[in-house]
């Protein structure tokens, strides 16, 4: 049977070891090294100035270009580098005398049990590389993943990490995620629904909120890529009529541009004397109701009977 270790067993075999074993392990190393190092530098390049000429075909701007090469980076680089450290070790090995045949003949069953149980794994990774290769969504996006929605902290081949509004951080395991829903790729669309009170003048209301689009589009102009406008009447509820005001914007701005809308068409509508209807009313105490057999006294209270 063919030894699994082979390493020297005497100072003499340490010492001629040391003359030719010794600088070809460094050079192992410093090769691992080396090559992790331009790999990293080449491909950091590489991708940057492959991913600046598409800014142009999508409707990116340069800070979601660079979250993207950054993602791209980093996963490409823990896959190299464990390649890379793979081959390397192995090289190590064998220079040390370590018989890597013998060890791997040794191990396989333990490999067979290893690759049952890492079927998730390995699932994580598969999943993983998908969703950076076809650029689902990056760090920085809003995202609901897994039942899951918050902004992408990181993500690589195993992982999707979250941080939701509450502050809340969710990893979620890319073999669970199934569907993506990113709300801040590319370009982002407002809905916004407003309630005009039936008391209101519709025609009045109308016009007033359009002023109010127009105004937010000019101040915003920055983030608007179609100015809000009214979309149309879409609906009746209890308290009045549903207006509907669309708009696309920059990823991601949507929630600014919406809340400035409700701010100001509140304004407008107390400058031109237009009410939101009604305000609601505390519910009225309702006077308890004398038991059976019990009277109010003197001061109104009430008093059991004897």
């Amino acid at each position: 049977m063919e030894h699994l270790f082979l390493v020297p067993s005497s100072w003499a075999e340490w010492r001629q070891w040391s003359r030719d074993g010794a600088p070809q392990l460094a050079g192992i190393i410093a090769g691992v090294i080396a090559v992790n190092i331009v790999f990293r530098t080449v491909i950091s390049r590489a991708l940057r100035r492959a991913i600046g000429r598409a800014i142009g075909l999508r409707m990116d701007d340069t800070a979601a270009v660079e979250r993207r090469a950054d993602t791209l980076i980093s996963t490409l680089t823990w896959l190299f580098t464990i390649f890379v450290l793979f081959v390397g070790v192995s090289l190590a090995l064998d220079n040390l005398g370590l018989n890597v045949s013998a060890l791997v003949a040794s191990v396989g069953i333990v490999g067979l049990a290893l690759g049952l149980g890492a079927q998730t794994l390995i699932k994580d990774i598969i999943n993983g590389t998908l969703i950076l290769i076809e650029d689902q969504y990056r760090a920085g996006d809003v995202v609901t993943v897994a039942g899951v929605s918050g902004t992408v902290l990181e993500v690589n081949p195993r992982r999707t990490v979250l941080r939701d509004a509450n502050g809340n951080v969710h990893t979620v395991p890319n073999s669970a995620i199934t569907v993506a829903t990113n709300q801040t790729q590319g370009m982002s669309r407002l809905y916004l629904d407003l309630t005009v009170p039936y008391e209101v003048d519709l025609a009045r209301a109308l016009a007033v909120i359009g002023e109010v689009c127009e105004q937010v589009g000019q101040e915003c102009a920055g983030d608007i890529l179609s100015t809000p406008h009214v979309l149309r009447v879409d609906g009746f509820v209890d308290n009045g009529v549903v207006v509907k005001v669309a708009g696309d914007v920059r990823a991601g701005a949507q929630w600014r541009v919406m809340g400035l809308l409700r701010e100001r068409v509140k304004l407008r509508f107390d400058e031109a004397g237009l009410d939101f209807g009604p305000r609601p009313r505390a519910a009225a105490a309702v006077p308890a109701q004398p038991a059976p057999g019990s009277a109010p006294g003197a001061d109104g209270a009430v008093k059991s009977s004897p």
